[in-house]
C-alpha cells in the first residue's frame, strides 16, 4: 500500500485539459454566479448609506441651473410614485455594490473562462482589463461633464409660457445622466477595441494606419450622436479623444507587430523544411606511412 497520495488535479487544470463533464460545468458556472450575486448585494447594502450623497452629487448640474434662474433659489424634481425616491436610493445603491465589488464579480467571470484560454491569451487579458478599466473610469467621468456644461442648454429650450412650469422626474434625470456616462465610458473602449484585433491576428497595424480617415469620421459622427450639447466645441473635444486613443492604439500594434516578426525570425527551422547546408572544406588525407625517400629508408 502506497504511503504517498495522488495529488487531485483541480477544477482550473480538469477544465483546461478537458477531463471536466458538461454538468461539471455548469456547477461550476452556477456556483460562480451565485457568489458574483452575492457579492453585488453585500456591496449594494455597505453602499447604500452613502447613496443620499450620490444622488445629491449626480442632481447637482441641474440644481446649479435651477438655482440661477428661480428667484426663490430652490431646486425641486418630483417623484410621481411613493415608491419613487425608495427605489432611487435603492438603484444609486446596486450602482455603487457593482462598482465596489467588481473586483470580486470580475474574478469569478474571469475564473470561468480561464481554463479555456492560452498561456500567452491569459497575459494580454490581464493587460487590456489593466487598460480598460481606467479608459472607461476616464470617459465616464468625461461624460458628466459634458452633462453639467451641457444642462443650461437642455432646460433653456424649455418654452417659458403662463402656466407651464418645468416638471422633471428625479428617476428620469438619473437615467439620462448614467446612461450618458455609460456611452461616454463605452466610447473610450472603442480604440481598445482596434488593439485586440491586432493581438488576435485580424489586423495589422498598417491596415489599422490606412483606416484612419474612416475611424476619424465614424468619431466625429459617434460624438455628435451621443453628446447632450449639440455645440460642436463639446462634440469635437470628445471627438478629438477617440481619435487620439485610437492613434495610440495603432502605435502600439506597430509595436506589437515589430516584436511579432522578430520572433518568427528567431523561430527553429521546422521538420518539414530544407535546413541550410554550410559549405565544408576538403580535407586532406592522411600521409601516415606513404612517404619515400632518405626519411623513410632512415626510419626503416
Amino acid at each position: 500500500m502506497s504511503l504517498t497520495k495522488r495529488r487531485r488535479s483541480s477544477k482550473f487544470e480538469r477544465a483546461a485539459d478537458g477531463s471536466m463533464t458538461l454538468m461539471e460545468h455548469i456547477r461550476e458556472l452556477r456556483s460562480r454566479v451565485l457568489k458574483a450575486l452575492l457579492a453585488i448585494v453585500i456591496g449594494a447594502v455597505v453602499m447604500y448609506a452613502l447613496a443620499e450623497r450620490v444622488q445629491q452629487f449626480v442632481l447637482e448640474p441641474y440644481c446649479d441651473y435651477a438655482i440661477s434662474v428661480n428667484p426663490t433659489g430652490t431646486c425641486a424634481l418630483n417623484f410621481p410614485n411613493p415608491l419613487d425616491a425608495f427605489m432611487l436610493q435603492l438603484k444609486i445603491a446596486l450602482f455603487l455594490g457593482m462598482a465596489v465589488s467588481a473586483p470580486l464579480w470580475l474574478y469569478q467571470l474571469w475564473a470561468f473562462v480561464a481554463p479555456g484560454l492560452h498561456r500567452h491569451e491569459r497575459r494580454y487579458t490581464y493587460l487590456f482589463v489593466s487598460i480598460a478599466a481606467p479608459l472607461f473610469s476616464v470617459g465616464s467621468a468625461l461624460g458628466f461633464v459634458m452633462v453639467t456644461k451641457s444642462m443650461q442648454f437642455l432646460l433653456s429650450a424649455v418654452p417659458t409660457m403662463d402656466g407651464l412650469t418645468l416638471s422633471i422626474n428625479a428617476i428620469e434625470y438619473f437615467d439620462f445622466v448614467t446612461l450618458v456616462m455609460l456611452i461616454f465610458g463605452l466610447g473610450f473602449e472603442f480604440p481598445l477595441l482596434a488593439l485586440v484585433l491586432n493581438v488576435a491576428g485580424v489586423v495589422s497595424a498598417r491596415r489599422l494606419l490606412s483606416w484612419w480617415r474612416v475611424a476619424v469620421f465614424l468619431m466625429f459622427v459617434f460624438a455628435g450622436i451621443v453628446t447632450p450639447n449639440p455645440e460642436p466645441f463639446t462634440m469635437t473635444i470628445f471627438a478629438l479623444c477617440l481619435s487620439a486613443l485610437y492613434f495610440a492604439a495603432v502605435g502600439v500594434a506597430f509595436i506589437l507587430d515589430a516584436r511579432r516578426g522578430r520572433r518568427q525570425a528567431r523561430e527553429v527551422v521546422g521538420d518539414d523544411e530544407v535546413s541550410p547546408i554550410e559549405p565544408v572544406s576538403p580535407v586532406d588525407a592522411p600521409t601516415w606511412g606513404v612517404h619515400s625517400g632518405p626519411d623513410s629508408e632512415q626510419q626503416k
